[in-house]
């Protein structure tokens, strides 16, 4: 990887480079957790995007300028430069493969042309789903729209085209349209591997089209894929799946998977399958199931929209029926929620009260108290910076029954929906009276110097 750019070189590269990523991090002083996460992964992808894309890093902690230019406020900021101009904020995967998967698809065309059978079958022969217009020639209007589409929407899928319609026709495909192919690996008994969309489109109606379509009945979920599909309800079935050294034994929980899928695909739940190794750290922080805990059979989990988890506790059967007692009693919610809590404290008399997801709603959203809350990590640098003067303004405040001041540890407690914490430390004005209108609180006020009840009560009257 391209070494640390300051001013000068970070200018000459990102003018030199085509499409450029470049990681914005801060330095090991502040232990900026997620960027030692995403540290080897990058450096990774950068060897092996090596004459293809130029990765790069900069230190925000001693390039100030360069990341007040480009709107850094946090860490860390992955952004897309072309031709020396910023493109785009970096919003695809953060593993290895992930990264080099997203940003060949920036170095590439937007869509693939396609001449003849060998090249379709070499293009749909893929580990994602592809997306395939065939048109009557290259003048055509419908052509121009894929075209269009292609270019919104070249980060999330695979686009190709073709202007023979010969090509189209052994897909029951007689004039211009769209194919979408699902991945071979996934061709299943209980849904067609290729899905037509016949006539004229436009490129709403082409995203509609592959929103509606790229999935089918039960994808298979990545890293790389993961937050795409949480953006719906969704249930997983976790287990050793492997479609590189054991396709048929992958598919064989997943079938029974989707044979129960297909009696509930009305009911707005989304199903998948994932290798439960890829995610071994989330099922046991996410659910506590600790990795001598791994079996056979499947572990399966519902995460909706809400963020509300639940596990089903039966060992899965191989004839589904386990699995249709899970879903009949989630969705005729009969299920408990799975919520990740630190005990509650024995004592919690000090300025600043601590709330654990147990107690969130008791002290957050008592509607009689106006909250101030921090969510921090034990590790972070900032927070323990902050410590002394939030624990400062807890004693200010500590006079007045209608304030509490608050910290939460968010990496060993659920955050709530409504707050959206991605660093550390982050921090809410929760308002009395107004509990579903949590006010995200500037850290940097912490850092001005002294605090008083002005200042908080000045905010919390403006907010």
């Amino acid at each position: 990887m391209d070494s640390e750019k300051h001013g000068g070189s970070f200018n000459e590269v990102a003018g030199q480079c085509m499409s450029a990523s470049f990681l914005v991090y801060s330095s090991a002083l502040y232990e900026c957790g997620h960027c030692k996460k995403l540290a080897p992964e990058f450096e990774t992808a950068a060897k092996r995007l090596k004459g293809i894309v130029t990765l790069a890093k900069v230190d925000c902690t001693t390039n100030t300028e360069v990341c007040g230019r480009f709107g850094v406020n946090g860490y860390p900021t992955l952004k897309i430069f072309r031709n020396g101009e910023e493109s785009s904020s970096y919003d695809g995967p953060r593993s290895a493969d992930g990264i080099v998967d997203y940003m060949k698809k920036q170095a590439g065309p937007d869509s693939v042309s396609l001449h003849n059978e060998k090249d379709l079958e070499t293009f749909i022969n893929h580990f994602d789903a592809s997306v395939v217009g065939v048109f009557e020639s290259s003048d055509s209007p419908q052509l121009v729209e894929f075209l269009k589409g292609a270019n919104l929407m070249r980060d999330k899928f695979r686009f190709a085209h073709t202007t023979d319609l010969q090509l189209g026709l052994r897909y029951d495909l007689p004039s211009e349209g769209v194919l979408l192919f699902r991945p071979p690996r996934l061709a299943s008994m209980f849904e067609e591997s290729v899905v037509p969309h016949r006539g004229p489109f436009s490129v709403t109606a082409l995203r509609r089209f592959i929103r509606d379509n790229i999935y089918g009945i039960c994808p298979h979920m990545t890293k790389e894929n993961n937050d795409q599909l949480r953006k719906r309800d969704l249930l997983t079935a976790y287990y050793d799946l492997d479609y590189l050294h054991n396709p048929k034994g992958s598919n064989y929980w997943r079938n029974r998977v989707m044979k129960v899928a297909s009696q509930y695909s009305s009911r707005g739940l989304l199903f998948s399958v994932a290798n439960r190794k890829d995610f071994e750290d989330e099922l046991e922080e996410d659910y506590g199931l600790g990795t001598s805990e791994g079996s056979e059979v499947p572990f399966v989990t519902i995460r909706n929209r809400a963020g509300h988890k639940y596990s089903m506790r039966e060992e899965f059967t191989r004839d589904g029926k386990s699995l249709e007692r899970f879903l009949e009693d989630y969705f005729a919610d009969r299920l408990k929620r799975y919520i990740k809590s630190e005990p509650v404290p024995a004592n919690n008399n000090g300025p600043v009260k601590v709330v654990v997801a147990d107690t969130f709603e008791e002290i957050v959203n008592d509607p009689e108290k106006d909250v101030l809350i921090e969510f921090y990590a034990p590790w972070c640098g900032h927070c323990k910076k902050l410590e002394p003067k939030y624990t400062e303004l807890g004693q200010e405040l500590s006079g007045d029954p209608s304030i509490v001041i608050a910290k939460m540890d968010a990496t060993a407690n659920d955050v709530p929906l409504g707050y959206d914490v991605q660093g550390f430390p982050t921090i809410y004005f929760v308002p009395a009276g107004r509990k579903d209108e949590p006010k995200r609180y500037e850290v940097i006020w912490f850092f001005k110097g002294s605090l008083g009840n002005i200042e908080l009560l000045n905010h919390k009257y403006s907010a």
